[in-house]
C-alpha cells in the first residue's frame, strides 16, 4: 500500500520515526513534506495529504502537526479524506475497521516516538471491516457519513 506521509513545523518531529514504522511494514511512503523545523502552515500540508488520497496516489494518509487538531480538521474539509486525531492503537485500528478512516493525524508535541510507532502500526495492520458477513453495519453508517458529505 502506498501511504501519504505529511507534517508541519509542529509534526516534523515525528516524520521519521513514522515513515520508519510504514517501510518497517513493507509499504511505500509517498513524502509530502514539510522536510524541516521552519514554521509553515499545516492547512497547506494537508491539503497536499488530502489531494494525494482523492487522486488515488495514496490509499491511506498520515498527518502530523503539534496537536493533530488542526490537521484533521483541514483535512476533513475535503471530500473523500476521513481523518481523526488518535493517540491510541485502540482509535487508529477501530476507526479503520468501523469507521473507513483514511487519514491518521498525530500531534507530535503530545505523543512520543515509541507510541507514534504503535499507532502507526495499528492504523497500518487493520482494514475496514462493513463489507463482511454480519458486520454491516458499518457499512450502512459509513454510508451515511458520506451522504452527509454529498449534501453538504
Amino acid at each position: 500500500m502506498r501511504v501519504a506521509i505529511a507534517c508541519d513545523h509542529g509534526g516534523f518531529p515525528l516524520k521519521g520515526t513514522v515513515i520508519e514504522v510504514v517501510r518497517a511494514a513493507g509499504h511505500q511512503v509517498l513524502d509530502l513534506g514539510t522536510d524541516s523545523a521552519a514554521s509553515v502552515d499545516y492547512p497547506d500540508y494537508a491539503e497536499k495529504l488530502g489531494r494525494a488520497i482523492q487522486h488515488g496516489e495514496a490509499a491511506r494518509g498520515i498527518l502530523m502537526c503539534g496537536s493533530g487538531v488542526g490537521a484533521s480538521i483541514a483535512a476533513n474539509k475535503m471530500r473523500g479524506v476521513y481523518a481523526a486525531v488518535c493517540h491510541d492503537t485502540y482509535s487508529a485500528h477501530q476507526g479503520v475497521e468501523h469507521d473507513d478512516m483514511n487519514v491518521l493525524c498525530l500531534g507530535a508535541r503530545i505523543i512520543g516516538p515509541e507510541l507514534a510507532k504503535e499507532i502507526v502500526a495499528a492504523f497500518l495492520g487493520a482494514r475496514f471491516v462493513g463489507n463482511d458477513p454480519g458486520q454491516e453495519r458499518h457499512a450502512r453508517r459509513v454510508g451515511k457519513v458520506r451522504k452527509l458529505e454529498s449534501e453538504f
